[in-house]
């Protein structure tokens, strides 16, 4: 069984590693489309500034590494958060997931945008035209992760992206593959996270919105509607290696300590520092801090330290869990996040 896990493990990572071709590329920053995927959820992993590939557990680590939640000690588990993100925008989460015994764990996710109402302005009408629209953005996901095995376990993530404006929309759909190993080289606690994510083909957008009336000049036809042709864009797509240790100090106190890089194809690529002091897995007190290899002076990185706290508490078969994470940012305001698990 042991040499079974570990070539099916080497063969995993061997298929991951191809999606490196596809990050790194910090020159193209800005240039991509479908930003909404890179905008985290989990309040316990954001306090830990995203170092979660490897310690990434449950439904509420769905977000970092699908194979996280094969990890999940419930049944049945539900997770909901909200944060408030970059320029008034809200960001709303919710994911259930469902453990078949002998078969896996299946999760389905819903990750939406509040953006507000936005005036209409025209080329006649700069100052707006009295009218608003209300963009809609929304992630779709269904997950599949399994454990292999005491210590390996895989997870995919399928993406629905649904983007509209107005009169113009665009759809696509991405994917988000992880392993998870734990116990590295016999050492108990220490684990190593594998992530891939948003891949996927190009997306474009549609819609009534992109036709433009026109006329021939000295010809005898009325004026026609013609559709301009937008360009397709790419997804930003990652990978991700992350490395994690988890150590009981006296059976009452626990530490988690995480480290990961994230190599991205459009933007600069990051590291990211967390650790995690719990009381009797019931008060969590969180750290974390990401940074960026800028390839350009002209670029600014705007994410900063971070931190967090967490309550557990169980109500009969139930268990609750309560987070907050605060994430310093420049130029726009901080990030705060509470998230609700429920466990049964």
């Amino acid at each position: 069984m042991k040499h079974t896990t570990q070539r099916i493990l080497a063969l995993l990572v061997t298929a991951l590693l191809p999606a490196i071709v596809f990050a790194g590329s910090g020159n193209r920053a800005g240039t991509n489309g479908a930003s909404e995927l890179l905008i985290p959820v989990g309040a316990r992993d954001i306090a830990m500034g995203g170092a979660a590939a490897s310690t990434a557990f449950g439904i509420e680590g769905l977000y970092w590494n699908p194979a996280a939640v094969s990890k999940s000690k419930f049944g049945t588990a539900v997770y909901v958060s909200h944060m408030s993100y970059l320029a008034d925008i809200g960001v709303n989460y919710g994911a259930i997931s469902t453990t078949f015994e002998g078969f896996g764990t299946v999760a389905l996710s819903l990750k939406s945008l509040s953006i507000g109402d936005i005036p209409v302005t025209t080329t006649i009408y700069p100052d707006g035209t009295g009218q608003t629209f209300t963009p809609q953005f929304f992630t779709l996901g269904l997950s599949y992760a399994r454990e292999l095995s005491d210590r390996v376990a895989v997870g995919i993530t399928t993406n629905l992206i649904s983007e509209r404006m107005g009169d113009v929309n665009a759809s696509g759909i991405a994917f988000n593959v992880g392993v998870l190993y734990d116990n590295l080289a016999a050492i108990e606690g220490l684990s190593i996270g594998v992530t891939v994510k948003n891949i996927g083909p190009q997306m474009h957008f549609d819609g009534s919105g992109l036709l433009v009336q026109g006329s021939v000049a000295g010809q005898n036809r009325p004026p026609q509607f013609y559709q301009v042709q937008p360009a397709s864009f790419e997804l930003p797509s990652s990978i991700e290696f992350g490395l994690g240790y988890r150590r009981s100090l006296d059976g009452m106190n626990n530490v988690v300590l995480s480290t990961a890089f994230q190599s991205n194809n459009f933007s600069d690529d990051e590291y990211r520092l967390g650790a995690e002091y719990s009381y009797q897995d019931l008060v969590f007190i969180r750290g974390g801090y990401n940074f960026a290899q800028r390839q350009s002076e002209e670029r600014q990185f705007l994410f900063g330290p971070s931190f967090g706290v967490g309550l557990r508490t169980a109500l009969g078969s139930l268990e609750v869990s309560v987070d907050y994470a605060f994430r310093k940012v420049a130029v726009f305001d901080n990030n705060h996040v509470i998230g609700v698990k429920l466990g049964f």
